[in-house]
């Protein structure tokens, strides 16, 4: 099982990427996967726009064959980052059906949290993806916990989770 995490973050080695690097090692760990690749889209952000493109169109097969897909945003006017909905709009209406992904979001304040299930969540099922479990919304006033936040979030989600419609129990 190949476990793929794309961050949606402008800001290169952002926290963003740490805290869904963290979510994805902990479920690769939990389900048997292993981390295969992490897209920080700030490193191609002057392709996002750029429609075909050559490079872009390989990433996005590349994500597409992942089994499980962390995205990961920070919170921006209440939503996910455009770098982050440009990247997904590659994928037409079920282009990322066979995935099972879990989203993340990074934000300042708890009152953002909702913008996990009012947006980000949406979109990935829109583009065919299995959302099983709970995502993460993550609080940067956290930072100097981030490995007890996500081991909080792994003990409350990946128990009850569903991997490719099969109940799944970590050990």
């Amino acid at each position: 099982m190949r476990t793929v995490v794309v961050v949606g973050n402008p800001r290169p080695q952002s926290r963003t990427r740490l805290v869904a690097e963290l979510v994805a090692d902990k479920v690769a760990t939990a389900f048997g996967a292993e981390h295969d690749l992490t897209v920080d889209l700030c490193d191609y952000a002057a392709d996002l726009f750029r429609w075909p493109d050559e490079n872009l169109s390989s990433l996005s097969a590349r994500v597409a064959q992942a089994d499980l897909l962390v995205v990961a945003s920070p919170t921006y006017k209440g939503a996910y980052t455009g770098m982050l909905k440009s990247f997904l709009d590659r994928y037409p209406s079920g282009g990322l059906a066979g995935v099972t992904a879990i989203p993340v979001m990074t934000g300042a304040d708890a009152l953002h949290s909702l913008t996990l299930n009012f947006t980000l969540c949406p979109l990935l099922i829109e583009l065919g993806a299995t959302v099983p479990m709970q995502g993460l919304y993550f609080q940067i006033s956290q930072m100097n916990a981030a490995h007890s936040v996500v081991d909080k979030w792994a003990a409350e989600n990946l128990n009850r989770a569903f991997w490719r419609g099969r109940p799944s129990v970590p050990d």
